[in-house]
């Protein structure tokens, strides 16, 4: 069952690493969205999967919400850019 996302734009196309409530992570891209989609379309695509997944493997319906985009340069480190991270999912 999902339980949190971080989405990452790259030259290739956004990136999703999906954590689960057992422990486990899935990784891998958005290939419904092309590579210089915006963060909103990106987390569209994302919050679309999640809710087809949990129904589908699941049999669950889930609400996706995001954390606020972070300002570039505020996260550990000082150097993480801006992009959509933090999502919640709740059965």
């Amino acid at each position: 069952m999902p339980k949190a996302i971080v989405l990452c734009a790259t030259p290739r196309g956004w990136r999703h690493s999906v954590l689960t409530v057992e422990g486990g992570m899935v990784c891998g891209g958005l290939s419904d969205v092309p590579p210089d989609a915006g963060p909103e379309e990106a987390r569209a695509a994302a919050a679309a999967m999640l809710v087809g997944l949990a129904r589908g493997f699941h049999g669950v319906g889930v609400d996706v919400t995001w954390d606020p985009p972070k300002k570039p340069g505020s996260g550990p480190g000082g150097s993480l850019p801006e992009w959509p991270h933090g999502m919640a999912v709740n059965p």
